[in-house]
């Protein structure tokens, strides 16, 4: 079963950049992004490891741990981090899984299980749908899914903007509306009746149509 959200996320005990890690005890607590790559030394993922580290203090001050995953050993993801830091600028200073054994992968539903025990002998190509973004609430529940092809890097600034909105409307009973951005309007969920709403908003709200409600952001 593929994984969905709202599931939690899968646990597992493996060697990293940092050391040895099982990952439910390495999030106590916090918010964390899981982000895949396919393999060690690919262009896209290499610009995509740097991009990172450059976001990584903004992920902390947010509670947000990230760890990155390559299906490779991580005597490969050491000379990888030396490339990484030269073409970018910037060497990550988060953890960066070795899943030699596809064993993550494999749980997170990113290679079939018929992919074998090895990443031994696999190409990039192989491994193709090893790209995806998984981010993880303090619950260890799934909050969101992404899913990308090897030819297009991933926006990291969106995951950033995708975070505020799942950290506040986890606080409060709000939705963010389309293009939404830290300070802007939020929207009442449906749930609230309006009576509800003038008790927790009573400063009121804007109405263009009565099912949607919008709000100035909570705590802005």
């Amino acid at each position: 079963m593929a994984l969905q959200l709202g599931d939690t996320a899968p646990d597992f005990d493996v060697p990293t950049t940092e050391g040895q890690l099982k990952f439910h005890d390495w999030i106590d607590g916090s918010w964390a992004i899981l982000f895949s790559h396919p393999k060690d030394f690919t262009p896209v993922c290499t610009t995509e490891l740097g991009y990172m580290a450059k976001l990584a203090p903004d992920f902390a001050k947010r509670g947000c741990k990230v760890i990155g995953l390559s299906v490779d050993p991580i005597t490969d993801h050491a000379r990888w981090m030396d490339d990484i830091e030269a073409v970018t600028g910037h060497k990550p200073t988060y953890p960066l899984i070795g899943d030699s054994e596809l064993k993550v992968a494999k749980a997170y539903g990113m290679l079939p299980v018929a992919a074998g025990d090895s990443a031994q002998g696999r190409t990039a190509a192989d491994n193709q749908t090893v790209r995806n973004v998984f981010v993880i609430g303090p619950d260890k529940k799934i909050k969101l899914i992404l899913v990308y092809p090897m030819s297009t890097g991933r926006n990291f600034d969106e995951i950033l903007r995708v975070l505020d909105s799942l950290q506040l409307t986890a606080d409060h009973q709000v939705a963010t509306p389309v293009n939404w951005n830290q300070g802007e309007d939020v929207i009442i969920v449906p749930a609230v009746s309006d009576e509800d709403a003038k008790k927790k908003f009573p400063g009121g709200w804007t109405a263009p149509k009565p099912y949607i409600r919008l709000v100035p952001q909570p705590g802005a």
